[in-house]
C-alpha cells in the first residue's frame, strides 16, 4: 500500500485525515487477515515517528523520508513525490511486493514511477478525482494546477483501477481508463462498530433526523445540510464529526 499523505497511524480528524486513512487501515487489515503480508507506505511528518510500525497482525506501516519531517498539506506535497518514489523503488527493488496499491492521486505518481521498471504491477483508488473537486469547488480548489492531466495518466497507465462507485468509473472512462480495468469496489461499513441497537443520540419524540457524519471541514458541505434544515419542519440535524475542539492538539502517534 501507498498512501502518501494518509497513515494509517494518524488521528482522525484533522484537515488531511479522514476517509482515505480509515479505508487503507481497514484494508490493509483485510487483507492480512486473507493471508497477505502488507506494508503501508506513508510519507513521514515526524522525526520522532520510527522507521516501521506494527499496526496489526500481518500490516506494518513504514515512514519515508520525503521533504521535511513535519505536517504539509497534502496539495503542497507534490514537490516531494520525486523523492518519495526513489525511496520506493529502493525498497521495492530490495524486497519486490507482488502488487502495489496507491492511494490518492499523488501515491499513484510515486508508486508508478517506483514499480514500473522492476516490472510490479500497480493498482490505484483515487479516492477523489481532481476534475470532480474543480467542477464543484472552483477558485476554492487548492489542487496542483498539473493534477487533472497526472491524474489522467494514472487512468491510462496503471494496471487497475479499484473504483468506489459507478458515477467515478463515468468520469474515469472520460479522463481515458479502459473499461476493462476498472473495478467499482463500494466503501463499506464496520457493522462490528455500527449496530442497530448500539448506542445513539438521544433524539426527540415524533421528530424525523437529520445525520451528517464527516470531518468538520467547510468542503465537505455540512453548510448545505444546515441551510436545508429551514425546508425541513419537525426535524432535527445531528452532526458527528471531531471531539477535539479545533484548537486543541492531536494525541500523539505510536512512537510519536
Amino acid at each position: 500500500m501507498v498512501s502518501e499523505h494518509a497513515s494509517p497511524l494518524a488521528v482522525l480528524g484533522g484537515a488531511d485525515a479522514g476517509g482515505q486513512n480509515v479505508h487503507v487501515a481497514a484494508l490493509s487489515a483485510a487483507l492480512a487477515r486473507r493471508g497477505a503480508k502488507v506494508v503501508v507506505y506513508t510519507r513521514r511528518d515526524d522525526p520522532a515517528l520510527p522507521a516501521r510500525v506494527d499496526a496489526a497482525p500481518g500490516v506494518t506501516v513504514e515512514h519515508v523520508d520525503a521533504g521535511p519531517a513535519r505536517p504539509i498539506p497534502k496539495d503542497d506535497l507534490l514537490p516531494h513525490m520525486e523523492e518519495f518514489g526513489a525511496r520506493l523503488r529502493r525498497s521495492f527493488r530490495d524486497d519486490p511486493p507482488d502488487v502495489v496499491h496507491a492511494h490518492f492521486w499523488m501515491s499513484g505518481m510515486a508508486a508508478l514511477a517506483a514499480a514500473r521498471p522492476l516490472g510490479i504491477p500497480v493498482a490505484q483508488t483515487f479516492h477523489a478525482l481532481g476534475v470532480v473537486k474543480r467542477r464543484h469547488q472552483g477558485a476554492k480548489d487548492t489542487s496542483p494546477p498539473s493534477r487533472l492531466r497526472e491524474e489522467a495518466t494514472l487512468a491510462r497507465e496503471v494496471d487497475r483501477i479499484v473504483a468506489t462507485c459507478s458515477d467515478e468509473v463515468f468520469e474515469l472512462v472520460r479522463m481515458g481508463a479502459e473499461l476493462r480495468r476498472v473495478a467499482v469496489v463500494p466503501c463499506g461499513v464496520d457493522l462490528g462498530m455500527f449496530r442497530a441497537d448500539g448506542p445513539c443520540a438521544p433524539r426527540q419524540r415524533g421528530m424525523a433526523r437529520l445525520l451528517v457524519v464527516s470531518r468538520l471541514v467547510e468542503r465537505k458541505g455540512i453548510g448545505d445540510a444546515v441551510a436545508a434544515m429551514a425546508r425541513l419542519p419537525g426535524a432535527e440535524l445531528v452532526v458527528a464529526g471531531d471531539r477535539r475542539p479545533p484548537s486543541s492538539p492531536a494525541t500523539p502517534r505510536p512512537g510519536g
